[in-house]
């Protein structure tokens, strides 16, 4: 969680000096692009902010409301986080290009747009290869696509969808300027607006499903459930593995229960051995499964009884 904190400062350290600049320079230049740019990034600040308390609030102890600790809250201001993109980031930004487009108004110095632009590259860059280094130490050689669709970590692959989102709407906005100032129509510098509005929009969209499956419960992927079925079917005294239900409790913390069916005539002593042996070897493969229950279907016989 360490590392998810340093790609969070790096990216509110560069929104911050970042979205000051372009409120600046829009109100110069009176460009709707860039005043689009300075939500973006003023909302990028603040939804860093939010990322903070919930990785504060996330590690408080178990209490005996809360047995298994406090870990969704991290994907509940995640989804804040998403929903502020959304309505702020993409929301205004769009209402202000399509004002922009019905009310033009020629761009009066667009030379400040592109240093500014220039210098928001370079900050968004850096947060963003901060980001991705400290994802890319998470994922542990996963291949980057498969790691990032693994990921439960809502820190870390917020960032990312944030700081990408912002070099794609830099890259947006420097276009529409452009073309406004070359042709003169400032038109086309309020579509760059709307087309910023709604990348916002499609990025939180993204994140908000992410968010949605976390908290009302998403489990493990299929293949960890199989492989822990195999796992026990190993042991000599398993007839069959039932259900394994699971929970994310935390970005890095899963809730087990695996059903396990004996073979009939088992003794207790032996069926207590292969739980224990079944708990091993699935906490050794699979660390995040820090809480693992074992039930067994076909009660094992008591050894005075077989005797």
């Amino acid at each position: 969680m360490a590392e998810s904190k340093v790609a969070i400062y790096g990216a509110i350290g560069a929104n911050v000096a970042i979205a000051a600049t372009k409120f600046v320079v829009a109100g110069i230049t009176g460009s709707s692009a860039m005043l689009s740019e300075g939500i973006h990034s003023a909302v990028d600040t603040f939804n860093g902010v939010l990322l903070l308390v919930g990785i504060r609030l996330s590690q408080r102890p178990a209490t005996p409301e809360h047995p298994f600790g406090h870990g969704k809250e991290l994907y509940f201001w995640s989804l804040i986080v998403a929903v502020l993109i959304f309505g702020l980031g993409g929301g205004v930004s769009f209402y202000e290009g399509i004002q922009h487009i019905r009310n033009p108004e020629p761009m009066r110095d667009a030379t400040w747009n592109y240093v500014v632009l220039a210098l928001a590259f370079i900050f968004e860059g850096t947060s963003f290869l901060i980001a991705l280094r400290q994802f890319r130490a998470q994922a542990q050689g996963v291949p980057f696509w498969r790691a990032l669709g693994q990921s439960k970590d809502p820190t870390t692959y917020t960032v990312l969808a944030e700081d990408s989102a912002a070099l794609i709407g830099l890259a947006v906005a420097a276009l529409g300027i452009y073309l406004s100032h070359r042709f003169g129509l400032p038109e086309l510098d309020g579509a760059a607006s709307v087309v910023i509005g709604l990348l916002l929009a499609g990025v939180a969209v993204l994140l908000i499903g992410q968010a949605r499956g976390l908290l009302i419960g998403e489990g493990i992927r299929p293949e960890t459930a199989r492989a822990i079925r195999s796992l026990a079917m190993e042991q000599p005294s398993v007839s069959d593995v039932g259900h394994v239900l699971s929970m994310y409790i935390g970005p890095d913390e899963v809730l087990a229960i695996v059903d396990v069916n004996f073979k009939e005539g088992t003794a207790t002593g032996e069926a207590a051995d292969a739980v224990s042996a079944i708990e091993g070897q699935v906490r050794a493969r699979f660390p995040m499964i820090r809480r693992l229950f074992i039930e067994a279907s076909e009660a094992p016989v008591e050894n005075a009884a077989r005797a």
